[in-house]
């Protein structure tokens, strides 16, 4: 391994630490159906797919992904899927913020959770790429190209 590659994994650690506690904090209000949680950003995002009746099990199912990325990314031998998931949850957040019905800022707070949410997608990104040998690794079980690794 390369220096630069031991350097990010010990950067690794505090963004996997920031993943772990954005998405925990958060939980409190999407577990508990807060309105601000219910009534600015799932209703209106269920309503918007046309299954308002589904709210619920809609917050739940992304409180429940945001838990097992908090778990994920911060085992070491999973931290690289942690990463990703947390990529994807976050691709999610901020494409429904800038595509979807919530918008930006939907709580009139200068757009706080969107900017949060795009920190946190880089700190997946980070989290990802310093583990993406082990990425690389399940990839080429599966028969998938993976770039060739560096010498020296």
């Amino acid at each position: 391994m390369s220096r630069t590659d031991r350097i990010l994994r010990w950067l690794a650690w505090p963004a996997a630490i920031w993943i772990a506690y954005e998405f925990l904090w958060y939980e409190q209000y999407k577990l508990t159906g807060h309105p601000g949680s219910v009534n600015y950003i799932f209703q209106p995002l269920a309503d918007w797919f046309g299954i308002p009746a589904y709210e619920k099990p809609f917050r739940l199912a992304v409180a429940s992904l945001e838990i097992l990325a908090s778990v994920l990314v911060l085992v070491p031998l999973t931290r690289a899927w942690g990463g990703l998931l947390t990529i994807g949850l976050m691709s999610g957040a901020i494409f429904f913020h800038t595509i979807g019905p919530i918008g930006i800022d939907p709580y009139g707070d200068g757009g706080q959770l969107f900017k949060e949410a795009i920190f946190t997608w880089c700190m997946g990104a980070l989290v990802a790429y310093a583990h993406r040998q082990e990425i690389f690794a399940v990839a080429s079980r599966f028969g998938l190209p993976v770039p060739a690794p560096r010498i020296g």
